[in-house]
């Protein structure tokens, strides 16, 4: 990502004789990014936020003598990007600014689900009588969900279109939310959290796409700021498990009725009503959002979708609609799309990519083939970067949630001293929230270090990841509840730095025709390690309670040597 002014027109670069065609066969010059833009709209969890930086230049002129279209582009690619060229005419207005939100709403049910589930392990392990290591397995069932949600979801809006997936990821998510509330034992707990996981996974490549295929390209770098909505998602679970978990639950030494027949005294269903009272909040909160998408707002169908299903007058009248909600006019027409043809002679290519299942689950699964990933490697510095971005995303995939998923249990466990006895539940849950307040300004204080002179995005990285590293095991020298809560709450700020850095500077240094490949593989590692992660929780913590929060502190130092090794520095250049 580029920390520019996304509103500033900036110059615009020389055409390439090599790439010129004949005027009748194109409309508008086009930079090879926005191709990218458009071919790899399905990259998972939004990453891919700058691959049309450079459309920023376009003239609104259209000058006769600078049309170019690159080599092997097909007619869909040229039609699609005139689209986009009267997308940037519209300009940023009130349709994209609404959008923004009710994407964030998918970003904030992302963080809102995750720390929720984090929230009620304590709670879940005294009623069913799980012990406090195999409850872990919980947060497994999660990021499995999560997992099927975020692939099935990126793959299906190309099939039923980006507005019914758009929909469909927060009802799910509220829904079987919701319904996990009555969950009558652990493993119906463990479902639906599965299936609940399922809706919430598509919520970031399906908004993140979305979001895209709408703002102008002047204003592209505004997807990073999506982000902010996660770590609010944070705040939201935790005040709301704050209020209602200390004051409903079970005593934690507590036996569940289960197994001891009833006999008093014994953790009941009715005695520990925090979780899932938290929980129904949790899931209305969310079924409220999917309220305010479908009918508080009108949402048009992306223009990109019904031009590859061949409906390019529905395409238009979207463009159109949008330019009458922002209050200005476009000049795009059905005619103008159809004057498009292939300049080749192959009439096959004036026909729309298909986009049934097969076919779609064909073309997203190809871009993991050989062919797609060679290239990355096509320099010995590309190759090694790209590595090494493929190692940090794995590594904190893995270290992210074997502390931050069993936080709640950790400050659970926190003993005060002989004088005051371990930690109590309002305490801890407290602390909790203390912890996501605090690493909220993370995020805004990375868009300022990233384009300092002797940090950039490297520094900034390394130099945050080494010390959350740090700050986790200092996190294991005491069990003082106050000593915990400062360094759980300064880790989840050098922590929120890194991840907003590390979602910008992944795409920024991957090439444009092979950034959505590049993306893909790193998110699906990452997914991966998380579901990895509460397995080697449960085995590990078996030796030693802070066993899993060292790993994950050897994992987060690990991963700031690797950033630091990063032979692309990305500070103060354009993406290619």
């Amino acid at each position: 990502m580029s920390f520019l002014n996304p509103f500033q027109k900036r110059s615009r670069p020389e055409p390439s004789e090599e790439e010129a065609v004949p005027l009748q066969e194109t409309e508008a010059w086009y930079s090879v990014d926005d191709r990218d833009h458009d071919r790899g709209m399905d990259s998972v969890d939004g990453l891919d936020s700058e691959r049309n930086s450079q459309d920023a230049a376009l003239d609104k002129h259209h000058d006769a003598d600078d049309e170019i279209a690159p080599a092997g582009e097909t007619v869909y690619d040229r039609r699609a990007r005139i689209i986009n060229q009267a997308i940037q005419d519209i300009g940023m207005g009130k349709y994209q600014w609404r959008l923004f939100v009710l994407c964030g709403f998918g970003w904030l049910a992302d963080n809102i689900w995750m720390q929720g589930v984090a929230l009620t392990l304590p709670q879940l392990s005294v009623e069913f009588g799980i012990d406090t290591n195999t409850i872990r397995y919980t947060t497994m069932a999660t990021y499995i969900g999560l997992s099927f949600g975020a692939s099935f979801w990126g793959v299906m809006s190309d099939v039923i279109g980006r507005r019914l997936a758009f929909n469909c990821t927060l009802l799910l998510a509220g829904a079987f939310g919701l319904l996990s509330a009555w969950a009558p034992n652990w493993a119906a707990v463990n479902v639906l959290y599965a299936l609940m996981g399922f809706g919430v996974g598509g919520n970031l490549p399906v908004d993140g796409a979305l979001f895209l295929e709408f703002l102008p390209a002047s204003s592209g770098n505004l997807l990073t700021l999506l982000s902010v909505w996660w770590p609010l998602g944070q705040l939201f679970s935790s005040l709301i498990a704050w209020g209602f978990i200390p004051r409903y639950s079970c005593e934690p030494d507590l036996k569940t009725c289960k197994v001891t027949a009833g006999e008093q005294p014994c953790c009941s269903r009715e005695d520990n009503m925090g979780w899932r009272y938290t929980i129904m909040t949790l899931g209305i909160i969310t079924l409220t959002m999917f309220i305010c998408r479908f009918f508080l707002f009108k949402l048009y169908e992306s223009p990109k979708y019904l031009l590859s299903r061949g409906r390019t007058g529905e395409a238009v009248q979207v463009v159109r609609n949008i330019a009458e909600y922002n209050d200005t006019q476009t000049s795009l027409s059905e005619e103008r799309l159809l004057a498009v043809r292939d300049h080749s002679g192959d009439s096959s290519s004036l026909n729309p990519p298909k986009t049934g299942f097969i076919q779609v689950a064909k073309r997203n699964l190809g871009k993991f083939s050989t062919q797609r990933l060679a290239p990355l490697f096509r320099t010995r510095k590309l190759g090694v970067t790209v590595c090494l971005i493929w190692f940090v995303w794995t590594a904190i995939g893995l270290g992210f949630p074997l502390f931050n998923a069993f936080l709640p249990q950790y400050l659970s466990n926190a003993d005060a001293g002989p004088e005051q006895g371990p930690t109590s539940t309002d305490v801890a849950y407290r602390d909790i929230l203390i912890t996501s307040i605090v690493g909220l300004p993370g995020n805004i204080l990375a868009c300022y270090t990233v384009d300092m002179k002797y940090l950039g995005r490297k520094g900034t990285m390394a130099l945050s990841t080494f010390i959350s590293g740090l700050l986790l095991y200092l996190f294991t020298l005491s069990s003082n509840p106050a000593y915990q809560t400062a360094m759980s709450s300064i880790e989840a700020f050098t922590q929120n730095i890194m991840y907003g850095v590390l979602y910008a500077y992944t795409p920024e240094v991957l090439p444009a025709p092979y950034r959505g490949t590049g993306t893909g593989v790193a998110s699906f590692l990452n997914r991966i390690a998380g579901v990895l992660a509460p397995v080697l929780a449960v085995h590990i913590g078996k030796v030693h309670i802070s066993a899993p929060i060292l790993v994950a502190a050897a994992l987060f130092v690990v991963s700031s040597v690797a950033m630091a090794a990063l032979p692309i520095e990305s500070r103060g250049k354009q993406s290619l």
